[in-house]
């Protein structure tokens, strides 16, 4: 038996006419009648007492009534559940992420704002590398993550949110923090601090030193934008950053003659291992990042 008959059963009951049934149920007469006959086969016996002025219920009716009001109700309260959770009224959400202080990406206030609007929602937010958030996001360890690598588009889904310029970082004291801005050639010979391989930025700096055929020495690596810069500042190299990070002991300077940009990406698993929370957090970053750029 089909919901729909028990729906058609509880109001021909309630109303006591197959024509107030029907109208209330927005269905036609005949259509009502179809229904009811159709139940009745299926439950065995008769239901309603045709003929009755009002209609009434059979013995078998009366029976039957009270348990297809319970089984209506309890499709409905499956249904609210669902969508309770696809509201993201309560539940978890664990978030990977790489860091985005300063870097114009504003990740963690759009999040704070989807937190707050769900206040019954629990996050968890894990800083990870790219390589690991990707991982765990294939085997669906994370809801969701915040990465500028390139992903997969047949394994997962890749919400762009933000793109920074990238500037060279250069210590205060050294020869090219004078320089209004700064090429690729003159940085030939130089040391660098960089973000760890595989990184989103480290593959395109990559590319940018080796299209324009500069040799350059990697003195050391960082996971965090805000570690990277302290390294320029203690001279250990040069650096490409985000530009907006700061330091009182580092001068940023445009790159000229070339662009580097970091796209930060909202990343999904693939639909079917995505869930009702990271959907939702999706569909708000999305807004607020349309919002972000009109005023920008």
């Amino acid at each position: 038996m089909e919901l729909r008959q028990l729906r058609h059963f509880i109001a021909l009951a309630e109303e006591q006419s197959f024509t107030r049934a029907a109208t209330r149920l927005l269905i036609v007469q005949s259509g009502l009648s179809s229904s009811i006959r159709g139940l009745e086969r299926e439950v065995g016996a008769p239901l309603v007492r045709r003929g009755s002025r009002p209609l009434a219920l059979t013995a078998e009716g009366k029976a039957f009534l009270p348990a297809a009001r319970r089984a209506v109700h309890a499709a409905e309260d499956a249904l609210k559940a669902v969508q309770d959770v696809s509201s993201v009224v309560s539940g978890t959400l664990t978030v990977g992420m790489a860091q985005t202080s300063g870097t114009g990406c504003p990740f963690l206030e759009w999040l704070g704002e989807f937190g707050r609007a769900h206040p019954g929602l629990d996050i968890t937010v894990e800083q990870l590398s790219d390589a690991q958030m990707l991982d765990r996001l294939a085997v669906a360890e994370l809801d969701c993550a915040l990465t500028s690598s390139p992903v997969r588009p047949e394994a997962f889904d890749a919400y762009p949110l933000a793109e920074t310029l990238l500037a060279v970082a250069v210590p205060a004291g050294h020869r090219l923090a004078a320089q209004a801005t700064i090429t690729p050639a003159d940085l030939a010979g130089e040391r660098f601090v960089e973000m760890r391989s595989g990184a989103g930025t480290r593959i395109q700096t990559d590319a940018l030193f080796a299209e324009h055929h500069v040799d350059r020495h990697i003195a050391g690596t960082a996971n965090e934008w805000s570690v990277l810069v302290d390294l320029v500042a203690a001279g250990v190299g040069l650096g490409l950053v985000p530009e907006g990070l700061t330091s009182d002991a580092v001068v940023f300077r445009p790159l000229a003659g070339a662009s580097v940009t970091q796209q930060w990406n909202l990343v999904l698993p693939s639909p079917d291992d995505q869930t009702p929370a990271a959907r939702k957090l999706a569909q708000h970053m999305l807004s607020r990042q349309i919002s972000h750029e009109r005023a920008a």
